[in-house]
């Protein structure tokens, strides 16, 4: 009876305070200083039209080096447990439902093919490119939860986010020597 009156008394506070946030939310009708500034200047400056991209790059090419590299850590601890048993004893698997493995099957192509036009437009969004790869790996869990006996190959994983972090990073240097700043254009 207590946990109930206080989630109860929990659900109301919290309903006060977005209710009050709502009420009080004033929209901006005009932007601030630095959104004016990168709006304005861009284009003239970095050479590009696409306005997010060229903060996204540009602007904070070393602070995106830094979220790729977090992208990089988590995706070595994924295929590092993806990498299976080497301890010679087999572990037993149980087998998925019916429905797991036929929602697998008819969704999954779907949810590449999502993922695959959010990357490929991902220029055209904040993050886009990110939010692509997000559902993509959505539907790669989606079929080793279908089918957990499969293997996945760790080798190959480890090498394509190994090339891809240097090339990240080896045209950041490239844009310090040819252009002036890091990943500059």
């Amino acid at each position: 009876m207590a946990k109930n009156i206080a989630v109860i008394l929990l659900l109301l506070a919290m309903g006060t305070l977005f209710y009050n946030l709502a009420d009080n939310f004033q929209a901006a009708d005009s932007l601030n200083e630095t959104a004016t500034y990168y709006a304005e200047n861009t284009a003239d400056e970095v050479g590009t039209a696409n306005i997010v991209t060229a903060i996204v790059v540009t602007y904070r090419g070393l602070d995106t080096l830094g979220e790729v590299t977090i992208l990089f850590l988590t995706a070595a601890i994924v295929a590092f447990l993806l990498k299976g048993n080497t301890s010679g004893v087999e572990r037993e698997t149980r087998d998925s439902s019916e429905l797991l493995k036929t929602a697998a099957g008819v969704i999954t192509p779907l949810i590449f093919l999502l993922g695959a036009y959010i990357f490929i437009n991902g220029h055209l969004t904040p993050g886009g490119g990110f939010q692509g790869g997000a559902v993509i790996a959505s539907g790669l869990i989606l079929l080793l939860l279908a089918k957990p006996e499969s293997k996945a190959a760790t080798g190959l994983f480890a090498v394509v986010e190994s090339i891809s972090g240097l090339a990240y990073v080896a045209l950041g240097i490239a844009g310090i020597f040819l252009a002036g700043g890091f990943l500059d254009n």
